[in-house]
């Protein structure tokens, strides 16, 4: 008898745990959660928002499923892999350095690379030497000049 009131006592703690690790959240706490987590993630759409910051509906919608997920107790690396896994890395907003990300981490020092190259050709271009006036060309000058003075 001792045995088996000991196994069910046993049994009734692990559940009692479980339940209580697996509670869905629900409040503040969720809220503060998913914002926190959202602002870790690119809005589709916009691109250069945060989910937590865009009011587009697809934005709506994906803050929704990070609640959802959240609520039903997954992880904030679960969510992250879930959304990556679906998505690709783009809709994280500091997308991790790696082959496939190499054009976001340094596309923008590349196209400032590329403008300033066109700048300083373009500058260079313009302050190109001029000749020197031909003897010619010095005598005609000197004649407006003299017929301007009054």
């Amino acid at each position: 008898m001792n045995r088996v009131l000991l196994a069910v006592t046993c049994v009734l703690a692990l559940a009692g745990q479980i339940a209580f690790a697996q509670q869905p959240q629900s409040g503040e706490a969720l809220e503060k959660r998913v914002m926190d987590l959202s602002s870790e993630l690119r809005c589709l759409v916009c691109q250069n928002q945060t989910l937590a910051d865009s009011n587009a509906p697809l934005a709506v919608d994906l803050r929704n499923t990070v609640r959802e997920q959240l609520a039903k107790g997954a992880s904030e690396r679960e969510v992250i892999d879930f959304m990556t896994a679906r998505y690709g890395d783009f809709v994280l907003y500091r997308p991790p350095f790696k082959g496939t990300t190499l054009l976001l981490w340094l596309g923008p020092f590349l196209l400032l690379a590329f403008g300033a190259f066109l700048f300083f050709r373009r500058v260079r271009g313009r302050q190109a030497p001029q000749a020197p006036l031909s003897d010619e060309e010095r005598a005609r000058a000197a004649r407006l000049l003299e017929q301007a003075d009054p």
